[in-house]
Formats: structure tokens, sequence, C-alpha cells
């Protein structure tokens, strides 16, 4: 089924979403709310006060051209903060110590499958809500794999723990700063903050996923037929060796601890954003990269290559960014949100709050890239919830949900379509063992909505 879908690349999506949203300058009522600035200096909506616009601004098609580079420069901060942390983790991943730390770990769990569940589906879950990992989980692909056979279970097992764990990641992130920083940023919210509701989801969401992955292996050990995989044969072999965390490795892994604290802590206490974290990353991928071995030159030939790899993601931002410019610019944007608002206004600052997230989930089909939906969503979202009564930053748990969960599921995205091809599982065979697991998951973050607006989530 995979090899048959053929969704147009997310550029040209992003693109027919701007020419969409030009046109919607020319269809739309014109309009703007009044806004008012919080104690913090932040332009907040001020609900019943959308007005039309006296004058009908008319934009050129030459702004499809125009929005583009203005976009990208609008959004500098964002765009190079994304190259220098694909820089650095490139750096990480080079040193060996990415395959060393998970490779110990899966060592240590061989014995016992259920651990391997748990620990695994862990591992890669926190990854991905701390520094945001995604695409490096691609090569581990056959290493679950082979060692998933080993252990009389199939390949699915391996893309549950494996693609389970990033998506729940993504889903409940506590510090991503491809997602969370930079949403909330969007939002004008403070950066990681209202990390302790998120950091409360981690558990319950990830047990979630482990008992859906580990009912569904003992079912394939208790019987081998009823594998979603029967038919198809294994592609890769038991696994291969793995460096050892020793020596300079475990020094790298050592400094990479401490710099994770000292971010929390610089965030935290210091109120560092997107230079100062920026500039945390370039010091930590020299330190490593020497501390690795990997000396001056290769750890720049690293960090570049690390860079150039994310290059498509920072002008999906500028694009994504363009579609808001030209709903703005058209004086539009405030007429899609008051469109949103009205329906939503009538059910209830609770059940907007899941109107909200499956909304999201919606435009993750069209636009997986974390930040650029971020970009897409919060200029829109962040001023929704100010209307219908929900805080910016349940807007921002919304916009986390929608985007992260379904990843696991969503054709676009291309690292679940990268690492089901590495691990030779059809596209259809996954999505009868993900779409149950997304549902249950997407239940609890309606409840985990539910709550965050009850308590008054800030």
């Amino acid at each position: 089924m995979a090899s048959r879908l053929r969704m147009p690349h997310t550029l040209v999506l992003l693109f027919a979403i701007m020419v969409l949203a030009w046109a919607a300058t020319w269809l739309l009522p014109q309009g703007q709310f009044q806004t008012a600035e919080d104690e913090k200096g932040h332009a907040l909506v001020v609900p019943g006060t959308y007005t039309a616009a006296a004058e009908r601004v008319q934009l050129s098609p030459l702004v499809l051209f125009t929005a583009v580079p203005r976009a990208m420069a609008a959004s500098a901060d964002i765009i190079f903060f994304v190259l220098i942390v694909g820089g650095a983790v490139a750096v990480m991943r080079a040193t060996g110590v990415v395959d060393a730390v998970l490779g110990s770990l899966l060592r240590r769990v061989g014995h016992s499958p259920g651990l391997l569940v748990i620990i695994g589906m862990g591992a890669f879950a926190a990854g991905s809500s701390a520094i945001g990992v995604a695409e490096e989980y691609i090569p581990f692909a056959a290493m679950l794999v082979s060692l998933c056979l080993a252990m009389r279970m199939d390949a699915m097992v391996a893309m549950g723990i494996l693609i389970g764990g990033y998506g729940i990641g993504y889903g409940v992130a506590a510090l991503n700063p491809f997602t969370v920083q930079v949403a909330q940023g969007v939002a004008g919210v403070p950066p990681t903050s209202g990390i302790a509701f998120r950091l409360a989801l981690f558990l319950p969401f990830l047990a979630i996923g482990v008992h859906h992955v580990w009912r569904y292996a003992q079912k394939v050990k208790a019987d081998p037929a009823s594998s979603l995989m029967h038919g198809i044969e294994p592609r890769h072999a038991p696994p291969p060796e793995y460096p050892a965390l020793g020596g300079r490795l475990l020094l790298v892994f050592g400094v990479l601890t401490a710099a994770l604290a000292l971010m929390v802590w610089g965030i935290a206490a210091q109120g560092w954003y997107l230079v100062e974290l920026g500039a945390l990353f370039i010091g930590l991928s020299l330190v490593v990269g020497l501390l690795g071995g990997l000396g001056a030159n290769g750890t720049a030939l690293r960090f570049g290559e690390g860079a150039s790899e994310l290059a498509t993601t920072a002008v999906l931002i500028g694009f994504a960014r363009s579609i808001a410019l030209i709903l703005e610019e058209g004086q539009v944007l405030h007429t899609v949100v008051n469109g949103l608002a009205g329906p939503l206004n009538l059910v209830g600052a609770h059940a907007a709050a899941v109107g909200m997230m499956l909304i999201q989930t919606l435009i993750n089909f069209f636009i997986p890239s974390g930040s650029g939906q971020a970009f897409v969503t919060m200029p829109i979202m962040a001023p929704l919830g100010d209307l219908v009564g929900v805080s910016r930053q349940v807007s921002v748990l919304a916009y986390q949900f929608g985007d992260g969960l379904s990843n696991m599921l969503v054709p676009t995205n291309i690292v679940l379509m990268s690492i089901l091809g590495v691990a030779g599982v059809p596209y259809d065979r996954w999505f009868r063992f993900a779409a149950p697991l997304l549902l249950k998951l997407v239940v609890a973050a309606a409840l985990a909505m539910v709550t965050a607006v009850a308590i008054g989530y800030q």
C-alpha cells in the first residue's frame, strides 16, 4: 500500500496551502480583532471585538513569492536554531555514543522481552521528549528487528517499540526544541513552562503504548500465525555487534548528560532562549567532537553534514510561516480565527480544547514538519484559545498531541516511512497495528486536555 501512495512533497503541499491562503484573502471577509497586551507584553485577542475591515486589501499573486524570503527572515532565529541542533546531533552520532548507549541498553534487556518493550519504548520516548530525536532512530530499525526475531517476536513488535516510543515522546514532549519550544515561542508562552504537567503525562501514555505492544507480542509468541507479518520474509538477521559504552564514549555520555542539565538550568533560572540554547549546542558539538576522537576537521565536517540534513526542514519553516504571513497581510487570519471560534464557543472550553487537538491532528497529515506546523497553526490556535477560554499553554498542548501522536501513522511522515522501509514492514500492515494504538492515545489525550482546562494549566 505504501508503494501506491503518491503524496506530493511537503513543499508542494505547503505552496498549495499558500495559494489557498492567497485565494482566501480575495474570497473571505476581511477583518480583525482588537488586541490588548498582558502583563508580560504579549498581544492577546480581545473576545467579541471582531470587526470587518473598512477597506479591502488586495494582494497581488506576487506575494506568493515575496512572502517566502520575508517569512524566512522573520523566522531566522528558529531556522538557525534548527540547523545548529541538526549539526550537534550529527556530531553526537558520529562519535558512536548514541549507538553505544542504545546498544548497551538492548544487550542488557535482550534476555527479557518484557523489559525490552518497556525500557526500549521508554528510551525512544525519552529521547524524542527531551531533544526531539526522530531521524536519528532510523538506523536502529534493523537492529531492533533482528533482536525481536531472535526473541521469537516479529518485526511489528520492533516497530511498535521504536515508532510507538517516538510518537509518544513527541506527543507528551517535555523539552523538545523542535515542537514544544517553537510552539511556545510563537504562542508567547515562556520556554519549557508547564513542564510538570507534561512530565506527569509521560508515564501514563507510555504505559498505554507498552500495553498495546506487549499484548501483541505475547499473542505472536503464542501463535506465530497470528503475526501481522505472517507471509512476509524477514529482512534482517539476528543482532549485530554494538560499540561498548566505555572509555571515551562514557566520558562523552557524561558531557551530554551535563549539557542537558545545563540547558534545563539555563532555561529555568536564567531565561535562556534560542540564542543561548544555540550557543550551548555549538559548544557541546565542539567538546563532544574532540572528546569523541573526531578532531577539529571531523567535527566541522559532521556538523556541516548534520545541518545540511535539516536544510529542508528549515525551508519548510519558511514556507509554513508564509501561510500565516499571507493571511495576516490579507486581513483574513482573524476571520479564520473567528470562524473557528464560533462553533467551539458553543461547546464550552473543555470540548473546545479537544476540538483544537483534533484539528491539529488533521493538519499534521498535510504538514508533518513539527516546527512548520507550529508556525502554520499556532498563530491561529493561540488567539483561538483566548476566545474560547483556553489558556495558551493548553493551546500548545493541543498542538503537541495533534502533531506528535499522529506522527506514528500519517504516511506523509518521512521518518515513519523511512523506518518502515528499513525494517521491511509494509505500511498497510503497520496501519492495522498502529491505528488502534493511536485511537487509545487520542482518547487519553482528550482526557488530558479536559483535565488541563479544569486545573487551569498555565
